[in-house]
């Protein structure tokens, strides 16, 4: 007998809010497959409000809200079961954290659940990666968000390790991330794959996303070193209005892209990656899996 479900995620995220519809098919005697079904991304930023004044403002709130109310509408027509909302960065930090909340279930019936740095890097952890993991290798996988980036160690098929650095792209465009900050993500790095002779990078977010698409290389095979400087030297090349127009990107895309490269290229650097891997995964997949094994027999 098939069983087919939709579950939805909402990441709320310090650069962007998004709605992961996943379709879940589950064939008799039969691998499960998750198939991404509608994906909405909303550009609200609220790191920018948070990082720089402790709170999210009054506009932005009116802007959650009324994105929020879309999802809820979007998850009724898809006619989606069940839906986990979580907030990361942002709204870990934020003064009115508790009020927006309150405010959120009150206008649209969403309830958002704010999760700390060890949760976040748990539920990315817990995505799908057995059709690119190998039992023999070993990997750092890198989830560079607005507010903070998640790192998680496997070897031989299994998590090793994971750690929540607050080391984000708007937090840099904004200057606040210290040398301290990046000598904490340096060394740890460091620390945690010196026992490993050979290590391959998997990347998540959407700025690899991006890279990978700009690099036009088939699904599946991962983008050099190499490639990945050498598009960093691009992009610091290009200015603002430039990046948006030569290089076909989003506004809130041609800022945040810069300092996220250097994220990615640090970590690669300091694990001595040649590779990186980009299966376009992050946290909204590891939620609609965190949902499957919850209600699967349900």
């Amino acid at each position: 007998m098939l069983k087919i479900r939709k579950y939805a995620s909402i990441d709320i995220g310090s650069n962007a809010v998004r709605l992961l519809i996943s379709t879940i098919t589950e064939p008799e005697n039969k691998p499960v497959c998750f198939k991404k079904t509608s994906l909405v991304r909303v550009p609200i930023r609220l790191g920018q409000d948070v990082f720089v004044n402790g709170y999210i403002s009054d506009f932005n709130v009116s802007r959650m809200n009324q994105t929020l109310k879309a999802f809820q509408l979007l998850m009724n027509c898809h006619k989606v079961e069940y839906y986990r909302a979580c907030a990361t960065s942002a709204m870990r930090e934020a003064q009115n954290s508790t009020s927006l909340v309150d405010e959120v279930k009150k206008e649209t019936g969403i309830n958002i659940e704010v999760i700390d740095g060890s949760d976040e890097a748990a539920i990315i952890a817990a995505t799908d990666l057995h059709e690119l993991i190998k039992s023999e290798q070993t990997y750092i996988y890198v989830d560079v968000g607005g507010g903070s980036t998640e790192i998680t160690i496997y070897s031989n098929g299994n998590t090793v390790i994971s750690k929540s650095f607050n080391l984000g792209t708007v937090r840099l465009l904004n200057n606040l991330v210290s040398e301290s900050d990046w000598e904490n993500f340096r060394r740890w790095i460091k620390e945690n794959t010196k026992a490993y002779s050979k290590i391959e990078m998997i990347g998540s977010g959407g700025n690899i996303n991006h890279i990978f698409k700009a690099s036009l290389k088939k699904t599946g095979n991962p983008l050099s070193f190499f490639y990945l400087s050498s598009y960093y030297q691009l992009l610091k090349s290009l200015t603002y209005e430039e990046r948006i127009a030569q290089l076909y990107m989003n506004q809130d895309r041609a800022d945040v892209i810069v300092p996220a490269t250097e994220i990615y290229l640090t970590a690669m650097k300091y694990s001595k990656s040649r590779s990186v891997h980009v299966p376009k995964i992050g946290l909204s997949d590891g939620i609609i899996k965190s949902l499957y094994n919850e209600y699967k027999d349900k």
